[in-house]
């Protein structure tokens, strides 16, 4: 009597746990067995695809037959997909079962290996199935791409939004509370260019986000978060973005910036950007530059007879070296000395100046908005210009495909900085609040940083100085300051000079837009 072993799989667990094939399948061939007179020594039950051989239960199967060669003479399923459905690959094992001494064979597509003609049916009955499988993939692919270039989302929901489903059984994703604002949140701190990205990455890991820093930048990268789906390339169709019917968590401005800081962070070297420190030492490590030879300081700790003692230096042979106590010492008077007074009369005189900029800014904004929409007309009439040419066959499909990229890819940018430019753009009302924040806010400075946790006084440090320090032993060499700042505290001076608060010292100060970069506006 012939010893077969049975191989009984299916290609999901939810198939093995809720699907009648394997009960099916084991049925019909038990009862083959009973009516060949065959002994079954084993049955196999697996839930793996059969694409490879690379399949728990069948390495354990395979492993058990080399060290038990005569125990089976055959391997029985129902049909040869349930054995493979990679033509390749079922060849290769069907030798290594027959140098084993095991005959694989389907009871219900039955062939005689021994006679070569039926090598050309097991070809067909392996190819078929593979055949299935990749029209099945191709034809999904090609689902999932229309429905992307319809503007959905097809994929399990990315950080700060869930999937949902509508009560007529849409599919779409929605927006997901607190994890939105966490994204919103790194956006904003990547798009200010202070500080590395990545440290921003650790700040949220230590808060119990937990992600790799892969994954953070395909976060900052994903377009998705503006409420675009980023469709790939596909044989001859180009790489596209087009607009999702998900609501955006932020705005196509802010994506935007935050592109142009990570493109410009590969060019910009290490010591322009800021670290998050967090050592209560060493504060201002990262933000000041050696006086002698104008390389960066660092921190570190010594131990005397006395304790730890704490210092700034330098590196690669300077002997620069000062104590943190005396530079963070000086660094507070600087600072002092640095910010203006408050007075109801200084903030009465910040309003004229804001009325001023704001007219400013609000001409330079709309000739900046005419000059972009000028330049994206002058684009669009020479994309329409290389089409005329490629009609008239004066150029060829290759050299139009370029012109066309080059003028998309241009028209792109472009609208980008126009919607920048309307965004950045405020009400005079909204100007005017945030200006009193301002004017309220930077003579406390002093307080405020002496009063913050480590992070949050680099933060202010980097939002008062757009430049490093230099510090000389004694004193700070003049550092160039905020503009918000350097305009208060001229106004300050103007003020104190004239009691009588004539509004014509004005008149020499710069028609900049005062930035609203300072981190303490933006968390009072």
């Amino acid at each position: 009597m012939k010893t077969v072993d049975l191989y009984i799989r299916v290609s999901t667990d939810e198939q093995a746990d809720k699907g009648y094939s394997q009960r099916n399948q084991e049925e019909v061939l038990r009862k083959y067995c009973e009516n060949n007179s065959l002994l079954i020594r084993k049955i196999l039950f697996e839930d793996y695809s059969a694409k490879t051989f690379q399949r728990p239960q069948w390495n354990k199967y395979l492993s058990d037959l080399k060290r038990s060669k005569g125990k089976s003479d055959a391997l029985l399923f129902t049909k040869w997909d349930r054995f493979s459905r990679n033509a390749a690959d079922a060849y290769q094992m069907i030798n290594i079962l027959r140098m084993i001494g095991v005959e694989p064979q389907a009871i219900e597509q039955p062939l005689d290996l021994t006679i070569p003609e039926n090598k050309m049916m097991l070809a067909f009955y392996l190819a078929a199935p593979e055949v299935e499988n990749d029209r099945r993939a191709l034809n999904v692919l090609y689902g999932m791409r229309r429905a992307k270039k319809e503007g959905r989302w097809m994929a399990t929901a990315p950080f700060g939004y869930i999937n949902k489903t509508t009560d007529a059984g849409k599919k779409f994703i929605g927006i997901k509370e607190p994890e939105s604002n966490i994204v919103k949140w790194a956006f904003e701190e990547v798009s200010r260019g202070i500080i590395f990205p990545d440290q921003i990455r650790k700040e949220l890991n230590r808060k119990g986000f937990g992600i790799s820093r892969s994954a953070f930048y395909n976060l900052l990268r994903n377009p998705v978060y503006c409420g675009k789906i980023f469709i790939p390339a596909l044989k001859n169709e180009e790489s596209s973005i087009v607009p999702g019917l998900h609501e955006p968590i932020i705005s196509d401005a802010l994506f935007n910036k935050v592109q142009r800081v990570l493109e410009g962070n590969k060019r910009k070297a290490r010591k322009e950007l800021v670290q998050l420190d967090t050592n209560p030492e060493f504060p201002m490590r990262g933000f000041l530059i050696c006086p002698d030879c104008s390389r960066m300081l660092t921190g570190s700790t010594s131990k005397g007879r006395g304790g730890f003692y704490h210092y700034y230096h330098c590196n690669l042979g300077c002997k620069c070296r000062f104590k943190t106590e005396i530079v963070h010492t000086e660094f507070e008077k600087e600072l002092k000395r640095l910010l203006p007074h408050r007075s109801e009369g200084l903030e009465s005189l910040a309003e004229v100046l804001l009325l001023n900029l704001h007219k400013a800014y609000g001409n330079q904004r709309q000739d900046n908005s005419r000059q972009l929409m000028d330049e994206i007309r002058k684009q669009n009439d020479r994309l329409s210009k290389a089409r005329e040419l490629l009609l008239s066959d004066d150029i060829d499909a290759t050299e139009f495909k370029i012109m066309k990229m080059d003028c998309e890819k241009r028209i792109i940018q472009l609208e980008s900085d126009l919607t920048d430019a309307k965004s950045n753009y405020s009400s005079a009302h909204s100007l005017e609040l945030l200006f009193k924040r301002v004017v309220h806010i930077i003579p406390q400075l002093d307080t405020l940083y002496h009063t913050s946790s480590t992070a949050k006084k680099r933060e202010i440090i980097g939002s008062i100085y757009p430049e490093k320090l230099v510090f000389d032993g004694k004193a700070y060499r003049t550092p160039r300051v905020n503009e918000a700042i350097r305009l208060i505290r001229s106004m300050d001076k103007s003020y104190r000079g004239n009691k009588n608060g004539n509004d014509a010292l004005f008149l020499h100060h710069s028609r900049r837009v005062v930035p609203t970069g300072i981190e303490p506006v933006s968390k009072v």
